[in-house]
């Protein structure tokens, strides 16, 4: 059984600081047995970071799309009218309301803390709590997954620190930031999503960069061994914590080297 004191050691010792900015992809079963599970690894990691620390977290929202994957694995094998019936039962994005998906415990529980800010986007909102939680979350365009008008640009321009908890390199959500910044127009494709605004509940598309984290595994192996990154445990969980900055600046590199883009 972890209590919030062995975790807060395992932050702290991980690298973990009073006043940092926190970015965090987690998983809360690699841990081991939390004594009072995500309430406890947040409460203990925000002890760490103190009340001039602020921790960022994805919570996306792929139920609101009928574009993304979880959307097709919903209504495969549906008929026409059954698909029909699970578009109009679609609940338009609430920044308030709406869970966020596939995510983890640990953020969705970051997510729901009081005073916790939340990004607009539909798909692929940030919450974050904190004295700069505002400036990690506000601004975040409709036709910016995850480039310089959204939340991980802000982070960047904080100086954040990414922490994986019990996860590994393909899902470092800073190495989308790359996909924006490398060498060459990356590909782009279009996006749609439910929303609800002064005109009701509506669909909505735009076109963004076709976002892909199929080689983020690659980037990340050969980002340790370029860069300086602090590894350890925290409880049973294999961990890192780099600056974004770094680790953002990588992988532009190894995507312009590796992935084909179309020339400026």
């Amino acid at each position: 059984m972890l209590s919030s004191d062995r975790l807060c050691g395992d932050f702290s010792a991980l690298g973990v600081a009073a006043g940092q900015v926190v970015l965090l992809r987690s998983s809360l079963s690699s841990l081991g047995h939390v004594d009072g599970g995500a309430d406890t690894v947040v409460a203990a990691l925000r002890a760490v970071l103190g009340p001039g620390g602020t921790l960022a977290v994805p919570a996306y929202s792929p139920q609101n799309s009928d574009t993304s994957p979880q959307y097709r694995a919903a209504v495969a094998g549906m008929t026409a009218e059954e698909v029909a019936r699970h578009r109009a039962a679609m609940t338009p994005y609430d920044p308030a309301t709406t869970p966020s998906s596939g995510i983890g415990r640990i953020a969705e529980r970051v997510r729901t803390l009081p005073g916790a800010r939340r990004s607009a986007h539909p798909h692929t909102s940030f919450a974050a709590v904190g004295p700069l939680a505002a400036a990690v979350t506000d601004g975040h365009a409709l036709d910016c997954l995850l480039g310089e008008r959204s939340p991980l640009a802000r982070l960047y321009d904080l100086g954040a620190f990414v922490l994986l908890l019990g996860v590994g390199y393909a899902k470092c959500t800073a190495f989308h930031l790359a996909e924006y910044r490398r060498t060459g127009t990356p590909p782009r494709r279009s996006y749609r999503a439910v929303v609800a605004d002064a005109r009701g509940r509506r669909w909505t598309e735009f076109v963004d960069v076709d976002v892909d984290d199929g080689d983020f595994a690659r980037i990340g192996a050969d980002f340790e061994r370029a860069c300086e990154t602090r590894r350890g445990r925290v409880g049973h969980a294999d961990s890192r914590l780099f600056p974004i900055r770094s680790a953002v600046d990588h992988a532009a590199t190894w995507l312009a080297a590796h992935r084909p883009a179309t020339p400026s």
